[in-house]
């Protein structure tokens, strides 16, 4: 499953992004075509704004991205263990874990 995470990590992150970009952008708009708001003033209200709505709006998106990021650190925290032990010349990369609850 972690493969599969890690295919649509980047699809997921884009549409993420360009979702909360969107809503910054929907936002401000309707400030500036309804309010009659400065579009300066109705571009950081909108910022504000986004914030908690896209958590709400975009719950799911932001919990694949979130997952997808938990893989990646799994997956660097091993890799790192992995080039620790063979700087260190152990042949075993588990020996790295044992060595440091030592």
């Amino acid at each position: 499953m972690s493969e599969r995470t890690n295919d649509r990590f980047g699809v997921d992150l884009t549409l993420y992004l360009l979702a909360r970009l969107g809503l910054v952008a929907g936002v401000t708009a309707l400030l500036v075509g309804f309010a009659g708001a400065p579009p300066l003033v109705a571009l950081i209200v909108a910022l504000v704004a986004s914030f908690p709505l896209g958590l709400l709006l975009f719950r799911g998106l932001n919990a694949r991205v979130t997952a997808g990021l938990a893989v990646r650190g799994e997956r660097r925290k091993a890799e790192k263990a992995r080039l620790r032990a063979e700087l260190r010349g152990d042949r075993d990369p588990n020996a790295a874990e044992r060595g440091s609850e030592a």
